[in-house]
């Protein structure tokens, strides 16, 4: 029985990578050891886990995530806030599939896009 899935992306540098998660989206490390080649990241009860791919060039790198979330409005204020920049083209808008939506990339090229359905946003924008 299947209970969760959790999306192994390239890194190139485990200190760039922990830094950009921790201080710029508010992960935690996930465990207390410290493996140079692999990086686990938790927030809110999403699992990213990172290996290293020390070759990897950024301009090739397709990884892509896509997470749900709540409140996403108040989520994309927070990290425009926060300096965190938005995929120039991936900035909040509500998508013809019925998902309000938005994407960052992190330093190795891993497209990151937050989603939430647009009448749950429509709704708590209403309360």
């Amino acid at each position: 029985m299947l209970t969760h899935i959790i999306p192994k992306l390239p890194m190139r540098d485990i200190t760039a990578t922990r830094r950009y998660y921790m201080k710029g989206l508010g992960f935690s490390q996930n465990g207390d050891f410290d493996n140079a080649g692999y990086l686990m990241l938790e927030k809110d009860g999403i699992e990213i886990h990172f290996f290293l791919f020390s070759g990897l060039n950024p301009a090739e790198n397709y990884s892509q995530v896509y997470i749900r979330t709540e409140a996403i409005d108040d989520w994309y204020r927070y990290l425009t806030e926060n300096g965190i920049a938005i995929h120039p083209n991936g900035h909040l808008s509500d998508k013809p599939w019925g998902q309000r939506e938005f994407s960052l990339l992190d330093p190795d090229n891993n497209l990151l896009t937050f989603g939430q359905p647009s009448w749950l946003s429509a709704f708590l924008t209403f309360i």
